[in-house]
């Protein structure tokens, strides 16, 4: 295990198109969506075990979550969690983690990892994390990494890369040529027939010195508030210069800001098991369905229901009948049933709930 091997994990989303499970006041990353007994992002920090030493894993998150970072890793120290005044999107949040590291080691390789997504195949996870650190070490590069698609599937941004092997470049690694977000359904079909496009996992892996001189060539307006700070981060100044600092960043995130217009970005392909876990079909997809096709997490009756998504609090037993291809999702103070191909509705009747039932339904 490397010292100069740091994970810097995103945690500070609300996950809306979760809900009612994923909640303003306390997130998809906090919760055991899986039913394995772990959080989202308790198995998140699970994954890089033995690539990267506890003290340098850092979990950047909205300071309206920082005590529920801590009770779900209570082995962190606190200055390891980096509270944002707001949400900036990731741009901002990277930047706050990188020049924070850079300072504290100019030898740094940074893992940024997003707090919510599932990894079936950890033992090939680790070494494919392991592999683009070795490459971010030597090169100066900046690498994602990206997943064999395996339908077209119109909620993930996807990665085009150049065949061939580039001199000096590792030979797992391929040349990004264009990254697109959420293609429609056609153009989705297209690049899963062309064979090369990768599903955009949101894992990116380079060394701090590779991101913080990419900010200031692609972000120079970002790079410029925390150079300006760079001397307080890690100090007891650090969380009023933050809170200076974000009012001064925009929102955009990592992939627009720097990924799409540098020109030294890397694209490691891998298969692993992946899921963003963004939507309740992603959550079926990954599950263990019954012999109806039903993926359950609680404690039910089920009668001619197929199909089904259900996840509900275990002290109360739910009954369903006549149900197919349904969303059946409870929590705290709101049951949702959605028909799976509606979904993408799910934003909707947050918004919906928040403006005719008050904040706390969202």
């Amino acid at each position: 295990m490397n010292q100069h091997t740091y994970l810097v994990v995103m945690a500070g989303g609300i996950g809306s198109r979760f809900w009612p499970f994923s909640r303003t006041n306390h997130p998809k990353q906090f919760h055991d969506v899986l039913g394995v007994g772990r959080s989202m992002l308790q198995m998140t920090v699970d994954r890089f075990a033995g690539i990267c030493p506890a003290e340098n894993v850092f979990v950047v998150t909205n300071r309206d979550y920082t005590e529920l970072v801590q009770q779900h890793l209570p082995e962190m120290p606190a200055d390891q969690i980096l509270g944002e005044p707001i949400g900036r999107n990731t741009a901002p949040c990277i930047a706050y983690a990188s020049y924070r590291i850079a300072r504290q080691d100019p030898q740094a390789v940074i893992i940024v990892s997003p707090a919510d997504h599932a990894v079936v195949r950890v033992d090939e996870f680790r070494r494919v994390v392991s592999q683009a650190v070795d490459a971010a070490r030597t090169q100066d590069i900046l690498i994602t990494i990206g997943l064999q698609p395996t339908r077209p599937d119109t909620g993930y941004g996807y990665i085009q890369y150049r065949e061939g092997q580039e001199a000096g470049i590792p030979v797992e690694l391929r040349k990004v040529k264009t990254f697109t977000e959420k293609p429609n359904l056609e153009l989705a079909q297209e690049f899963v027939r062309s064979g090369d496009f990768l599903w955009n996992s949101g894992l990116f892996v380079w060394r701090a010195e590779v991101i913080v001189r990419a900010f200031g060539q692609y972000l120079s307006d970002i790079a410029e508030v925390f150079e300006e700070g760079a001397a307080e981060l890690g100090t007891e100044r650090e969380v009023d210069f933050i809170t200076r600092a974000y009012a001064h960043c925009r929102n955009i995130s990592i992939d627009y800001g720097v990924m799409e217009k540098a020109d030294n970005v890397y694209v490691m392909p891998a298969e692993f098991g992946w899921s963003d876990l963004g939507t309740w079909d992603s959550l079926h997809r990954i599950g263990q369905p019954d012999a109806q096709g039903n993926v359950v997490d609680g404690d039910t009756l089920l009668y001619d229901t197929t199909n089904c998504m259900i996840k509900t609090p275990t002290e109360r037993l739910v009954v369903v009948q006549g149900l197919e291809g349904y969303i059946v999702a409870e929590y705290d103070n709101v049951l949702l049933i959605c028909k799976r191909t509606e979904e993408q509705r799910v934003k909707e009747f947050v918004a919906d709930a928040k403006a005719k039932k008050g904040a706390g339904y969202n």
